[in-house]
């Protein structure tokens, strides 16, 4: 019996360009900032990025742009969560502890803040133009491209 082989040569993955944004802005601020530095019209999203039945919930801001044919999203990679439990004490009242638990859309990049994803490769010069006038944003503390193929969980930016 002869056995067939399906090879399958070229997988078009999704283009995208991801640049890392430290800055201790909130969303919103930093929001604002981008679309007066880069011309833009980053706008909130009606719900936000939902993980594990809406325990943890991850904001995005989000812009087409018809002419270039490109869907520009900025996301928070931190997610506060807080947790009470009972304490145990020697006591006659009952005490609740606070615990503050961090999470991260991209765990192997925990001391990143934001995500800018542009849903189009650039080329090098524009991709270059689009981080100097990131890093001209005095409140942003450094940012910087990242390859796709390094993520290990890159299937946590997929939005739509």
């Amino acid at each position: 019996m002869a056995v067939h082989k399906l090879v399958l040569d070229a997988i078009d993955e999704d283009l995208f360009t991801l640049i890392a944004i430290h800055c201790t802005l909130e969303d919103y601020r930093l929001a604002y900032l981008l679309n007066k530095f880069l011309g833009i019209t980053l706008t909130r999203s009606a719900s936000d990025i939902d993980f594990q039945n809406g325990t943890l919930t991850y904001a995005i801001y989000e812009w087409e742009d018809c002419k270039q044919q490109t869907i520009w999203s900025l996301v928070s990679n931190v997610c506060k969560t807080e947790h009470y439990r009972e304490g145990s004490t020697d006591s006659l009242f009952s005490v609740q502890e606070k615990t503050t638990k961090i999470n991260h859309l991209i765990p192997e990049y925990k001391t990143v803040n934001y995500f800018l994803k542009i849903d189009n490769e650039f080329n090098l010069s524009k991709e270059k133009y689009i981080l100097n006038r990131i890093l001209k944003i005095p409140q942003v503390a450094t940012a910087y491209t990242i390859e796709s193929t390094q993520l290990k969980s890159k299937d946590h930016l997929i939005f739509s």
